[in-house]
């Protein structure tokens, strides 16, 4: 069956985690991506342990499915040629270099769009290609750290946390794929291509988006909320007699099934926790009459009863439990598939549904330029002319 993006062919020349997620996401939905990696070194996330193989670190293998992967030194000058080359037949081509170092490789959007009008050039970086910080290396805890977000992170007294899932990075990464596909569609309707550019930094400043509303109101910096929320109250962890649990109640309705379940009936219409924002105003008391209540039966006791009346809650989850979950395993997302070097692997699908079609895995993660040389001859160069480039250390 035909995929959406079946026909267009993707340069990945990015690294690390934003570009390589935007361009395995463009080769999930059927595009044909080449990832152009630097010879005798690629994607510096094969060297981040752990590794089913060498060559391939964890990071690597979640975003690097559904491309081929060729090996050129683009310092070269007929390096640079055999990008232009690949350059001229692409649709989009992605690259996340410091700023400036994609003009002096000639890959940037003015010199492979002067090759190809058609092409949709996206620019990756950690802090935008102006301003005072073009020039600094962006990395996901460092914006984390920039923006203000790690200032709001953990509990209150306690030290500075990392997110350890790159919300930056990732999003990101989705942010480059939305515009890509935008520039997809408006070019059947102009035939031009265009340029983009993403940054972490505009991606945190998103993120941020509610955060700095209230901060706009309030002229003051969040207390950090652990696992709570500064606008609703109840909804955090609380300590059930036999390990924790996560609750939401977001709205009053909610407030008042959850002491019915709670035997907190006395409370329930007592001016200081009527409404969500009283129970804002007085939320230690408010804390300390639901975790006295929550000590009092187990996580499973708790996840069961307000399941049953539609309140929002869930045990903490390790990721082992996560992964044995009756509904994580009836789940396609999560799919095996077999690699030639690592054997078998199970990896994350593209986290969008397309109603009865199958989702597959698709191509394994490559091996370092394990496609040079068929990339080269499908571009029109004779074996000699390869056997030549990689004798010039060219290609790798």
């Amino acid at each position: 069956m035909a995929k959406p993006l079946d026909g267009v062919r993707v340069l990945d020349l990015s690294k690390v985690l934003a570009g390589p997620l935007c361009a395995q996401y463009l080769g999930d939905l059927g595009a044909e991506v080449i990832k152009v990696e630097a010879v005798g070194q690629g994607d510096e996330t094969r060297g981040w342990p752990p590794f089913p193989a060498p060559g391939l670190g964890t990071v690597f293998l979640s975003a690097n499915r559904n491309k081929r992967s060729i090996a050129i030194n683009m310092k070269s000058e007929k390096g640079r040629e055999l990008v232009h080359k690949l350059a001229r037949s692409a649709d989009v081509a992605i690259e996340s270099f410091g700023t400036g170092v994609a003009e002096r490789l000639a890959i940037d959007a003015d010199s492979l769009r002067a090759l190809n009008d058609r092409l949709i050039h996206c620019s990756i970086s950690g802090f935008g290609r102006s301003g005072p910080l073009k020039n600094s290396p962006g990395y996901d805890v460092i914006l984390q750290a920039f923006s203000g977000i790690m200032s709001m992170t953990g509990d209150e007294g306690g030290g500075y946390i990392r997110s350890p899932i790159s919300p930056i990075d990732q999003m990101t990464g989705v942010h480059a794929f939305s515009g890509i596909l935008a520039c997809l569609l408006a070019r059947e309707k102009s035939g031009k291509g265009a340029s983009i550019q993403v940054s972490l930094f505009d991606t945190a400043l998103g993120l941020l988006s509610y955060n700095l509303q209230t901060f706009w109101e309030r002229g003051m910096q969040p207390a950090k909320c652990g696992s709570s929320h500064e606008s609703l109250c109840p909804y955090q962890a609380f300590e059930a007699s036999d390990g924790p649990i996560m609750i939401g109640v977001a709205n009053d309705n909610l407030w008042r099934k959850f002491c019915a379940v709670a035997g907190l009936d006395a409370i329930v219409d007592d001016p200081r926790f009527r409404t969500n924002a009283d129970r804002v105003a007085h939320r230690a008391e408010t804390l300390g009459h639901v975790q006295l209540a929550i000590a009092s039966r187990t996580v499973e006791q708790w996840n069961t009863a307000l399941n049953e009346v539609g309140i929002p809650c869930s045990p903490i989850n390790t990721i082992a439990q996560l992964l044995a979950h009756p509904h994580t395993r009836a789940n396609p997302m999560i799919m095996p598939y077999d690699h030639a070097a690592a054997g078998r692997l199970n990896c994350v699908g593209h986290p969008v549904t397309f109603v009865g079609e199958e989702r597959s895995a698709g191509l394994p993660p490559p091996m370092p330029g394990q496609h040079t040389d068929e990339i080269l001859r499908e571009a029109g160069l004779s074996p000699a002319a390869i056997d030549e480039l990689r004798r010039e250390d060219v290609i790798g």
